[in-house]
């Protein structure tokens, strides 16, 4: 299995408090059946995105554990006004493994009515947002069918394998079904933090999910869909958009982000 968010990194935000700490989420993943983690700090207001201490401890990381799994580097990235507009100038910098694919994350509290022409934006510039565990989102809670342009778009869903198991609760473990039995999930994951409250675990979200909805789905959302992310190739049966098309208007309108995020 190939885990696409998680917080390995030591010291930089929630997860992983230290070097130690972060060898032992490798060992209990690697026992798991997990065999390629991207690691994913936060780049949010509370925990600043620092790409420089990231690859640091993730080097150190690496002297440690060896090959037992295979690691790489992203983020979870917040979707805040100074953040796009940093990722629009610089669209490799918060993307898994530096290549096409990048981890979104909404607030909980409220979605911002032109999110859809940020994610268009995004896209022209290179990157393919990845919507993470929308189940968990209190605001998609309420109205999941917000979710249905973003998909259209080619955007992609990434649910977290404890949702599946109850772990938080239960509107999200059955918002994660209804995604499931929609065809609606590209990946599943782990977001770990730490070894007990938010573990690196996800061969019982593959059972629930092989179980219910057949082997093949399972890895597809486990191994297929996440490899094919890590490598920045094209997740296999699903829409992909024109990342080199030229957009209709010219992508860096004067406003833009102001209209989005309601600033002046």
């Amino acid at each position: 299995m190939i885990d696409i968010h998680h917080h390995l990194i030591y010291g930089v935000d929630d997860g992983s408090r230290d070097l130690e700490t972060s060898v032992q989420m490798v060992e209990m993943a690697a026992a798991d059946g997990i065999t390629h983690i991207i690691c994913t700090p936060h780049a949010v207001e509370r925990y600043p995105y620092q790409p420089e201490v990231n690859k640091e401890h993730l080097a150190a990381l690496k002297e440690r554990v060896g090959d037992k799994v295979k690691l790489g580097l992203g983020c979870d990235f917040h979707l805040s006004f100074e953040n796009i507009e940093d990722a629009l100038a610089n669209p490799h910098k918060y993307t898994l493994n530096g290549l096409n694919y990048l981890l979104v994350e909404f607030p909980d509290t409220s979605i911002s009515p032109k999110m859809t022409e940020a994610f268009y934006e995004m896209m022209v510039a290179g990157m393919r947002p990845i919507l993470t565990h929308p189940e968990r989102n209190l605001t998609l809670q309420r109205t999941p069918e917000r979710m249905d342009v973003w998909l259209e778009q080619g955007c992609l869903v990434q649910v977290t394998a404890n949702s599946l198991t109850g772990r938080f609760g239960k509107r999200a473990q059955e918002m994660g079904m209804e995604l499931l039995e929609q065809d609606r999930v590209h990946f599943l994951a782990t977001d770990a933090h730490d070894l007990k409250s938010r573990p690196p675990v996800m061969s019982e979200a593959y059972r629930v999910v092989e179980e219910k909805f057949g082997h093949d789905l399972a890895e597809r959302l486990c191994v297929t869909n996440p490899l094919a992310a890590f490598e920045g190739k094209p997740i296999p049966d699903a829409p992909i958009p024109d990342w080199d098309r030229q957009p209709e208007v010219e992508p860096k309108r004067p406003g833009l982000f102001s209209r989005l995020f309601g600033r002046s």
